[in-house]
């Protein structure tokens, strides 16, 4: 018996090359999504190609990066049983939608399937060559087959994960508190497990990351991180993002993390440190 029917759910803000190479990824897939709905937040509306399957373009024009509330709106618009988030970055191998589909039936959990990172210039998107090319994670470990339950909710990744929507809702999604980048997807993780949703890591399928530039440490979200951690903190007693925390506060940008809710910043950082953090041959 095939599985419930599942949505797929991506948000984009300018990288329309990478939203069109997730949706031709989706277009070769063994199972066609009931819907994909792409949550648009860029002023001007993305291109979006034809797909064989049904889409909706949500536009949503937002300052920044409003990640819970573009996921949750992107949940609202969902009316399948399963949902599974896709980040705009990755594309899909052949199997996936099937193998999420699949597992979140069986499963009321939080799944995540591996990501492999793929290097800079990577034009073949056949999906022998992605898989040649993509690097594994070096501290998210899958395993060989089935699914395996992960005792640290840490490392729940919101790149590529699927679940029943039925849970999503009771959980109120994701918390739109959390404004902006960072935090929210582990913040929102935690509430799963305290709700009794654990986190299996699946072997059934993978998606493949497409390079983009990085920041490390991320400065162009300073402001969002530090916000985000104090929520976090306040909530769930302990910091989060920590190697970002320490490399804050090793630029002299932060007092280091403490026992208390609250972080003291010293100054924002400036704009060459911003590009002086940007990573343009890391793979993640």
């Amino acid at each position: 018996m095939a599985a419930p029917d599942i949505s797929v759910l991506t948000l984009v803000k300018g990288r329309d090359g990478h939203l069109a190479n997730l949706l031709a990824g989706l277009s070769r897939g063994t199972r066609m999504p009931a819907r994909c709905i792409v949550v648009d937040m860029g002023e001007a509306p993305a291109a979006i190609p034809p797909t064989p399957f049904p889409l909706l373009h949500h536009h949503l024009p937002s300052p920044g990066l409003p990640l819970a509330r573009a996921r949750n709106a992107a949940a609202a618009l969902a009316e399948t049983p399963l949902l599974a988030f896709l980040d705009v970055d990755c594309i899909p191998a052949a199997s996936l939608v099937e193998a999420l589909a699949a597992d979140t039936a069986a499963h009321d959990a939080l799944i995540c399937c591996e990501i492999r990172y793929l290097p800079p210039g990577v034009s073949d998107t056949s999906e022998a060559a992605l898989m040649a090319a993509g690097q594994r994670h070096t501290v998210r470990h899958f395993p060989e087959a089935g699914l395996r339950p992960e005792a640290n909710t840490g490392l729940f990744w919101s790149l590529a994960f699927a679940m029943q929507r039925e849970s999503f809702l009771r959980l109120g999604g994701f918390d739109e508190t959390f404004t902006g980048y960072g935090g929210e997807d582990t913040d929102f993780a935690f509430r799963a497990r305290a709700a009794g949703l654990p986190l299996l890591f699946t072997a059934s399928t993978t998606a493949f990351h497409q390079h983009h530039t990085v920041h490390e440490p991320p400065l162009q979200h300073f402001a969002d991180i530090v916000a985000n951690a104090a929520r976090f903190r306040a909530r769930h007693g302990f910091w989060p993002m920590d190697g970002w925390l320490d490399a804050f506060a090793r630029m002299g940008l932060i007092d280091p993390p403490g026992g208390t809710a609250a972080l003291h910043v010293r100054r924002a950082p400036t704009t060459e440190e911003i590009r002086a953090a940007q990573r343009p041959d890391r793979a993640y």
